[in-house]
């Protein structure tokens, strides 16, 4: 087993990325909100991270710019490159140009529009592949073999974790009281990160010893939740996990790293269906003043119907991690005009 990431490392990570990475706001979901709505009230309280309030509207921030930021400055000189379907890709771009260096980013075709137009938006140069994760993996690697670029991976490194950890210490910082913390999980970067640092936190006695740190996925994307329960790591082909509206949660596998930190970490991986998903972004449009994108909202869609299946039942106050808030406009009027019409 490798070194897993530290406290000490995530600290660092926190005080590296001040000043870009936002301390993002951690906001109750209000019972007499959610009535109206027309969603029971569960026995506990929600409280959202709202990692759509950083700059490019996700958490991929903390990891991407904690990465570049540790390059030997001759190395980053020469252009980073990075493989994504939006988020990290945006991520990557922001910490390149906040530091004056070239961004390539590999993406898949079937990335939705507005996250390539915000990728290209930051500076990034852009080059489309195919709709499997693998695909961009090694296109990027070609090209940091060819140009000389420093590969920014997604999720599967220690810089990556210790950054998106970050997100779960401000979490036990802001609620100390906490739980139960949900995390999406894809390549497993925000929920290693995540798990690592509140589990850490608990262990110096920051938050409660007991809390516990769940991952979310889509059904169509349940690689995580077959890994971590045959505690083998396992890889779907990109014809399933692409079925997902959950753009960002298409990864097929798990990263090694993470999964390393999963298996030492996390109490559980549940998997929700995409009307679920879909629910849970009608009632975050209805009930806050967040906006989701499907694969932020899969953690609210876990605590409201699988409570069961994760113990919240059994307690009082939960935190969901809502990734991100870059939602497809045509898709965002669809669900605003779900509303409308049924109430």
């Amino acid at each position: 087993m490798s070194d897993l990431v530290t406290l000490d490392e995530i600290r660092a990570a926190q005080q590296r990325i001040a000043g870009v990475a936002l301390h993002t706001g951690l906001h109750r979901l209000e019972p007499d909100r959610l009535r109206q709505a027309g969603f029971p009230v569960p026995t506990f309280e929600i409280y959202i991270k709202a990692e759509s309030e950083q700059p490019i509207g996700s958490f991929k921030l903390r990891g991407a710019y904690n990465m570049v930021a540790q390059l030997d400055p001759e190395v980053r000189a020469r252009g980073v490159i990075t493989y994504s379907s939006g988020n990290h890709a945006q991520g990557v771009a922001y910490a390149a140009r906040a530091m004056g260096v070239k961004a390539v980013i590999v993406m898949p075709d079937n990335a939705p529009e507005v996250k390539k137009i915000a990728t290209a938006a930051l500076g990034a140069e852009i080059v489309l592949v195919g709709p499997a994760s693998s695909e961009r993996k090694i296109k990027a690697e070609e090209l940091a073999a060819e140009f000389g670029y420093a590969m920014i991976p997604p999720y599967d490194h220690p810089h990556i974790i210790a950054g998106q950890a970050t997100c779960g210490l401000e979490i036990v910082e802001q609620l100390p009281e906490v739980d139960v913390v949900i995390s999406p999980v894809s390549g497993g970067g925000l929920l290693s990160g995540t798990a690592t640092a509140v589990k850490l936190a608990a262990a110096a006695g920051l938050a409660k010893p007991e809390v516990k740190v769940w991952g979310a996925e889509p059904e169509l994307a349940a690689d995580a939740k077959e890994s971590f329960e045959t505690k083998k790591l396992v890889e779907w082909p990109a014809a399933k996990t692409t079925r997902t509206i959950g753009d960002g949660l298409r990864t097929q596998s798990m990263g090694v790293i993470n999964f390393e930190h999963v298996l030492r970490y996390v109490d559980g991986i549940a998997a929700v269906s995409e009307d679920e998903i879909l629910a849970a972004m009608r009632l975050m449009l209805s009930a806050t003043d967040l906006i989701p994108e499907p694969s932020g909202a899969v953690t609210l869609a876990a605590a409201l119907f699988h409570a069961e299946e994760m113990g919240l039942d059994k307690v009082r106050r939960v935190a969901v991690i809502l990734s991100g808030g870059n939602l497809e406009p045509a898709l965002k009027e669809k669900l605003e005009h779900e509303l409308a019409t049924t109430h």
